[in-house]
């Protein structure tokens, strides 16, 4: 198991308010692997995922080299360590193959773990020496909020992982929680229409993808004030919809037939048991559905006669809310039912990423910034689809209502889930 750092070892000196921020995001990391033994964070379930002990590698790497590195003279503990931790940062280097990550039995856990130390007693040293430095604290913000992204990759990778294990072994007892009594009404709700400005407005931190911010027109229409539940998915798999071709986008079909696909991810054959991060656990059927592709989501909109909104209509209702919801803090690591007035819009953050209509493409006037950072976003405007609202998996604090997630059309080891949006 990895130990963690103790208090002392963890907290920064007074008065060092981005140490502590610094801190308390890496050691949230190793947490969430305290539960793990060595051998569980070797193994790679396939080639999407990555093993846990590479994530712990490339979030320090990431701090060495984009924020200690560009202090002059700075040499890097593991020179060797940039080929085998560089994810896709083309401009710094080469890398190791993405699909043989799970090959790399070394260096061995302790050593990341102690690497990760030694980066953090560095930076420590760097955030308390430069508290005025403001390309700095940008950087800084940019590496939390990318260690919060793979604290949610480790969580979906290590869910695949022992599901992949025949024994189907338990990451975390209890992360389940009773459904209420009383399951809220499915409602489609009037969105906005109109002229309406999107993405980052400037207050706090965003991922340059989420800008500009600039105005777009929403067509009449509604909104589902709910995700769609396991029991109404499973409407649909019993009509047919994986055996119905018209339901489906062409290539969606084509994986359809190609990889057998009867049911979301994590489901059993017999529709009544789904794996968690508890483990094996009967189907809630008033949980918010989640593990489903793009193509499944735009599948069962279409069976249910409706359609997925387009992310401007999604911020823009979202926009009006809280960032509230059932996050990873929270404990549940699962989709929770959702609870409150049918006549208002609920679960719009946390429980599941929610699939949208829109391809991830740039904003109008969108430039992604220079140097090697410029490849985080931009270069994946191809072939993928957003994502909003953040999952049960996700930090909180990490997600805001101009939050663009994207992945593949393929994609199911993700919490994805579904809302539903209706033309007028």
């Amino acid at each position: 198991m990895i130990a963690l750092p103790s208090e002392a070892a963890a907290q920064p000196h007074r008065d060092s308010s981005h140490a502590q921020r610094y801190q308390r995001v890496r050691d949230a990391t190793l947490r969430w692997c305290a539960d793990l033994q060595p051998e569980d964070t070797v193994v790679q379930s396939m080639s999407d995922a990555s093993p846990a002990k590479w994530h712990l590698a490339h979030t320090t790497w990431f701090f060495e080299q984009f924020l200690l590195g560009r202090q002059g003279g700075y040499e890097p503990l593991q020179p060797q360590w940039n080929y085998l931790f560089n994810s896709y940062y083309q401009s710094v280097g080469p890398m190791h193959a993405r699909p043989r990550r799970g090959l790399l039995s070394r260096p061995a856990l302790d050593e990341i773990v102690d690497y990760r130390h030694r980066v953090d007693e560095r930076m420590r040293d760097l955030l308390e020496r430069n508290t005025e430095d403001r390309d700095l604290d940008s950087l800084l913000e940019l590496g939390l909020n990318h260690e919060q992204q793979h604290q949610e990759l480790l969580l979906t990778d290590i869910k695949h992982l022992f599901w992949m294990n025949p024994l189907k072994p338990v990451f975390r007892e209890g992360t389940r929680t009773a459904a209420p009594v009383e399951p809220v009404p499915l409602r489609f709700l009037r969105g906005r229409e109109g002229i309406a400005q999107i993405g980052h407005d400037g207050e706090g931190f965003a991922f340059d993808n989420e800008t500009p911010r600039h105005r777009v027109l929403l067509h009449a229409h509604r909104i589902a004030n709910r995700c769609v539940t396991n029991a109404e998915y499973r409407e649909f798999i019993e009509d047919g919809g994986y055996r119905t071709p018209t339901l489906w986008l062409s290539e969606g079909w084509d994986i359809v037939q190609r990889e057998l696909w009867s049911r979301p991810l994590y489901w059993s054959e017999d529709l009544q048991s789904e794996f968690t991060l508890a483990g094996e656990q009967p189907i809630d059927p008033h949980v918010p559905l989640c593990h489903v592709s793009f193509f499944e989501a735009d599948a069962f909109a279409r069976w249910a006669g409706a359609r997925l909104p387009l992310e401007s209509e999604w911020e823009a209702l979202a926009q009006k809310q809280a960032v509230a919801g059932n996050f990873a803090e929270d404990g549940a690591l699962h989709p929770l039912p959702a609870q409150g007035d049918d006549g208002m819009t609920l679960q719009l953050f946390g429980d599941v990423w929610e699939w949208t209509s829109s391809p991830y493409v740039g904003y109008p006037g969108y430039k992604p910034a220079a140097g090697a950072l410029g490849e985080y976003n931009g270069k994946f405007m191809c072939g993928q689809w957003v994502l909003r609202g953040g999952s049960c998996a996700t930090p909180a604090g990490h997600v805001r209502a101009s939050y663009r997630n994207f992945f593949p059309p393929h994609a199911r080891w993700q919490f994805s889930g579904i809302r539903l949006g209706r033309d007028e």
